[in-house]
């Protein structure tokens, strides 16, 4: 055989070679990018997609608590057709994934939770907080004796954000204690021992006031603020649990930008008087007012990073919905159609149109979950897209609960963020964790 001949023959076959390999590279790659673990709700069908040759098999090991199609122990599995789960109890089972019918890729643990529904909200709420201790938003100078100007607060190393917990061994519950303990401690020449929280740091100083020769006060030189209110979204009300989500995104000071430790608070009826529209670089904001007789909705316990959460004995008034509707994991959020429940005159909760145009691949909870795009001309011709209030308000995509409105695109208002409802769910405790479930399952 000569050399060109060999040479082109060699080259076919390494061709060949080439793409016998690829064919088998690429089902691998799809079955690897699937999760290790699938939460899905017990009788609601799951589908799940892979981009696989036709000549696959998916076997699960317990197929009393998941059920393939036709409930198989075994199915075909193809790229134009998802697979479809029939959870059929609560419990535990291992879909295994294998290549050409044979080869074992890919095992999913697939954990089978009680089906869930809660009511989606929309009503705009009056939102009170009031911290764990004082929180620190700024330091000042205070004239002392000889014309000095000293902060005591920032000579004792206590920074912006801190949270004082404790002084002189007493719980702070709010500023009102605060003046008394340091007129004492000023007038009997001693320094008060403070426990302060800085993020998950818990840091012991001492404080000694300077007096203030222009205000004729003992002063600590600190700014310091112990509540908050605002206006947001309720996102949901799980009556079975008795709690509520809203927000969607964690409740921040306004100087220092660190999430409020939440030491009581309340959410409250409020009314849309107006709406200032959105714009290129300049966010609107809904403008509401707490009513006198505002109604207690319900209380608020943790402020978290996807909202605030508490106790609620009802369905606030003004809802869409007289009772739950199924809500979504995060991977059955498509790109696509939806629909946002929200309030811009009054009180009456209105459904909006909008487009989910981004999904993002969350396995684990993390802001910024979908990119959503506002399309209900009603809405648009109102608030110019998302405003500042609008936060919070429910998206519902093919009759379930999917997420909720996050934050605005300040450049864009027409568009947005959203985070999936799954990870407000689960800091409300309606819905397990997936750690949890796996330390129940050990135990």
């Amino acid at each position: 055989m000569n050399s060109p001949l060999r040479k082109k023959l060699l080259g076919l076959l390494f061709a060949f070679f080439l793409c016998v390999i690829s064919q088998a590279i690429q089902p691998v790659q799809s079955y690897a990018s699937l999760p290790d673990e699938l939460q899905v709700f017990a009788g609601r069908q799951a589908d799940v997609r892979l981009a696989v040759p036709a000549a696959s098999s998916a076997v699960v090991d317990r197929p009393d608590i998941v059920g393939l199609d036709g409930q198989e122990q075994a199915v075909h599995v193809t790229k134009q057709q998802p697979l479809h789960l029939h959870p059929q109890q609560t419990g535990q089972a291992k879909l295994t994934l294998k290549l050409w019918g044979k080869i074992p890729v890919k095992t999913v643990n697939v954990n089978v939770i009680p089906d869930l529904r809660v009511v989606p909200g929309g009503q705009t709420i009056g939102v009170k907080v009031k911290s764990a201790g004082i929180l620190v938003v700024g330091h000042h100078l205070v004239r002392a004796e000889g014309d000095q100007r000293v902060s005591p607060g920032e000579a004792a190393g206590i920074k912006l954000g801190d949270l004082i917990t404790h002084m002189n061994g007493k719980r702070l519950d709010g500023v009102a204690g605060v003046a008394e303990a340091v007129e004492q401690a000023g007038k009997s020449k001693k320094g008060i021992d403070v426990v302060l929280k800085r993020g998950k740091e818990t840091v012991k100083t001492q404080l000694k006031p300077a007096y203030d020769a222009e205000d004729q006060a003992w002063r600590l030189g600190l700014y310091i603020r112990d509540s908050a209110a605002g206006v947001g979204t309720l996102t949901f009300y799980a009556p079975d649990q008795g709690v509520y989500g809203a927000l969607g995104h964690v409740i921040t000071d306004m100087n220092t930008q660190t999430s409020i430790v939440v030491g009581s608070g309340q959410i409250v009826q409020s009314n849309v008087t107006s709406i200032s529209k959105s714009e290129s670089g300049d966010p609107g904001e809904k403008r509401a007012h707490f009513l006198k007789e505002s109604k207690i909705l319900g209380n608020i316990e943790r402020n978290t990073a996807f909202g605030i959460f508490g106790k609620m004995s009802d369905n606030p008034d003004h809802s869409l919905y007289s009772k739950g509707i199924p809500v979504a994991f995060s991977h059955e959020v498509k790109e696509g159609p939806a629909e946002i429940l929200t309030v811009v005159d009054g009180q009456q909760v209105e459904r909006f149109s909008i487009d989910i145009v981004h999904v993002a691949d969350q396995s684990e909870p993390a802001t910024k979950g979908l990119v959503l795009r506002i399309t209900d001309p009603k809405l648009l011709d109102k608030t110019g897209g998302i405003v500042q209030g609008m936060s919070g308000s429910p998206i519902v995509q093919n009759g379930k609960l999917v997420g909720a409105v996050t934050h605005v695109f300040v450049n864009d208002p027409k568009s947005g963020y959203g985070c999936f409802i799954e990870w407000m769910l689960q800091d409300a405790g309606v819905m397990i964790k997936k750690e949890k479930a796996k330390n129940l399952k050990a135990g």
